[in-house]
């Protein structure tokens, strides 16, 4: 069975799906099947909300402050599985909660959803991923036509609803491509975390 929380450089994340709505060229799934403490993040079935509330009952959070919902799959593409898991940690934990995301949930479920995250979700990180809606759909690969101008909107929309906000982009991207997607978290008044690709 595939871990469903697990802990990577002191920080406790949680795999609750495999699915995804985009195919990232550097995505580190398609390299290796776990990331830090877990063994495996692939999952053989979908797991039940029963089955994340038994591993996060199981889970000992002394000295940890925050839970990324971050794992092998889109977060949001399992919505009431993370809304209502999420809800079950800080009621349970009392402990922070972030959600990295692709930004496209409001086109995957067709509405914003928004007000639903915000009401138990702390923090949302979106992958930018790139500088443009061309570099955007080469690199990411997602489902949508509109996938760029999607999540720059959700980004935005998302900045009045929750304690903090930020881009993130994997420090490969050329000079040229990180200053721009700069510009762009920088106009819009959101932070840019440039991660290392690991």
């Amino acid at each position: 069975m595939a871990d469903i929380l697990y802990t990577y450089k002191n920080q406790v994340y949680a795999n609750i799906t495999n699915r995804c709505d985009c195919n990232c060229q550097f995505c580190i799934r398609s390299h290796k099947d776990s990331v830090g403490e877990a063994d495996n993040l692939w999952h053989k079935s979908e797991p039940t909300l029963e089955e994340i509330r038994q591993a996060m009952d199981a889970f000992d959070f002394k000295g940890y402050d925050e839970l990324v919902y971050c794992g092998y799959g889109e977060p949001t593409c399992a919505l009431d599985n993370l809304l209502a898991s999420a809800a079950y940690a800080k009621e349970k934990q009392n402990i922070k909660i972030r959600l990295n995301t692709n930004g496209l949930a409001n086109l995957y479920h067709k509405r914003n959803i928004i007000p639903e995250l915000a009401k138990v979700i702390d923090s949302v990180s979106v992958s930018l991923n790139a500088p443009t809606a061309e570099k955007y759909q080469e690199v990411t690969r997602p489902q949508f036509e509109n996938a760029f101008p999607a999540l720059l909107e959700f980004a935005e929309l998302a900045k009045g609803a929750f304690e903090h906000v930020q881009f993130s982009i994997v420090d490969v991207l050329p000079e040229e491509e990180i200053k721009e997607c700069q510009r762009i978290a920088d106009e819009r008044g959101i932070y840019l975390k440039i991660r290392k690709f690991s």
